[in-house]
């Protein structure tokens, strides 16, 4: 395994021991709920949004390693965000792991997931919290599903 494969692997593992972020939001005024059947992963989001810009961010939820440290790393990468910025960044992540693989756009630290590519049944489990996120800046009050 190489060098950098290996740095990314306990990046991702350190997120999902420790997740960032892992609480709810009191004074959240977005939220959505998020679910993965096939892997049994589920995630609620609660946003502070004010004037655009996303104040703060939680996550409470279960599921595998990648969920929760895509989770943890989604949730440190948007805060200060302005809803388009969070959406371009939901739209690079995704291109990342379903599209062209590009990591262009996807801000930083989230090229850990990169390699997830590799792995069909897990690019679910990395973009849940992300399908979650556009759920919860849409308003759409019905839970994602990777379904």
């Amino acid at each position: 395994m190489s060098a950098l494969r290996e740095l990314y692997q306990e990046v991702i593992l350190d997120h999902n021991r420790k997740p960032r972020n892992f609480r709810t939001l009191p004074a959240a005024n977005r939220r959505a709920e998020g679910n993965n059947p096939l892997c049994g992963d589920r995630i609620a989001l609660d946003l502070d949004v004010a004037e655009g810009v996303i104040r703060d961010v939680g996550f409470q939820g279960t599921g595998c390693a990648i969920s929760r440290a895509a989770a943890s790393l989604m949730t440190a990468s948007i805060r200060g965000k302005t809803e388009a910025e969070a959406e371009k960044l939901f739209d690079g992540f995704r291109r990342m792991l379903t599209g062209d693989g590009s990591e262009a756009g996807i801000g930083p630290g989230l090229g850990v997931f990169a390699g997830v590519r590799e792995f069909p049944a897990r690019i679910k489990c990395a973009t849940l919290p992300w399908h979650t996120l556009h759920a919860a800046l849409a308003g759409k009050p019905e839970p994602v599903s990777t379904e």
